[in-house]
């Protein structure tokens, strides 16, 4: 970053959790390691929390924030690392397609690093992966951390057009369900890929993977198995850039991507928590309707 010296930083932090020793000095260590380390002439904006907001509200209020202030821009986490070519990807992509309504991320990730699709530097997915992404105001505006509007798209049966195949549909009906009906999992990035998918909304993805994740490990929050194949899925060089010939879906790279990486049974921890989450729910309709 410091190579780069960009000339406006947004800096969001979430605050430290409520009843865990030490986590209110672990932050403010964090955030003073983060302000020393800009010696660069930069205009900085920070939004730090001093409470704890979660991996459902901390980042979604902080990209919200960010794009009352711009129209477009990059948005990294602590844990992903880009390529140096990421950053001018993302600008030219930014630039490209600001006025294209079919476009609504630009991708830095590639979990199918060892293919090619295409005749450009890049394809073009359903899929929202956010290891290091970009996107814009017009797009972001639409978000709903809450998803409202599912059960009536639900019902409606249109998103249907969005999977080529009935278990990809079937599987993302279950898990913004479990969203929408139990809070569960704690996230945000769920519900931008559903935004993306009931807009029929392409995200760009790099022919080559752009960004690492380097925060899978036992202090993660989701990422917590550090021999997982993704923990070692390395940046690399796009290369000169090469826009593709058409602005199409790739229903083929898509379908991969889902049997590769999201396509898996729930664990038995997740399993019990959903468990003991319908418990709760009858429990607590019980106690209501009775006289």
């Amino acid at each position: 970053m410091r190579r780069l010296a960009p000339s406006h930083l947004y800096l969001a932090g979430d605050g430290p959790r409520e009843g865990h020793e030490g986590d209110a000095e672990q932050v403010q260590i964090t955030r003073n390691v983060v302000d020393a380390a800009i010696d660069w002439p930069c205009q900085v904006h920070r939004r730090y929390s001093n409470s704890n907001q979660g991996c459902k509200y901390g980042p979604s209020n902080a990209i919200g924030w960010f794009f009352k202030n711009v129209c477009e821009g990059i948005i990294l986490e602590e844990d992903c690392l880009p390529h140096n070519s990421f950053y001018s990807y993302c600008r030219a992509l930014l630039e490209r397609y600001r006025d294209d309504t079919r476009v609504w991320q630009i991708s830095g990730n590639n979990f199918l690093d060892d293919q090619w699709f295409g005749d450009g530097s890049y394809f073009f997915g359903g899929y929202t992966t956010t290891w290091g992404w970009a996107t814009w105001r017009r797009c972001w505006q639409a978000y709903d951390p809450e998803m409202m509007a599912w059960p009536d798209v639900r019902l409606s049966g249109l998103l249907a057009n969005a999977f080529e195949d009935q278990d990809e549909l079937e599987f993302w009906t279950r898990i913004w369900d479990r969203l929408t009906e139990h809070n569960y999992p704690a996230a945000w990035d769920y519900q931008w890929n559903y935004l993306c998918f009931a807009n029929g909304g392409l995200s760009a993805i790099p022919n080559r993977n752009l960004v690492s994740n380097i925060g899978f490990g036992a202090d993660g929050t989701h990422c917590l198995d550090e021999t997982d194949p993704f923990a070692q899925l390395k940046s690399n060089d796009l290369g000169n850039l090469i826009h593709p010939s058409l602005v199409l879906r790739n229903w083929q790279a898509d379908r991969m991507l889902f049997t590769t990486v999201y396509k898996k049974p729930l664990t038995n921890t997740e399993k019990l928590r959903l468990e003991i989450l319908h418990t709760l729910k009858s429990i607590k309709r019980k106690v209501r309707i009775r006289p």
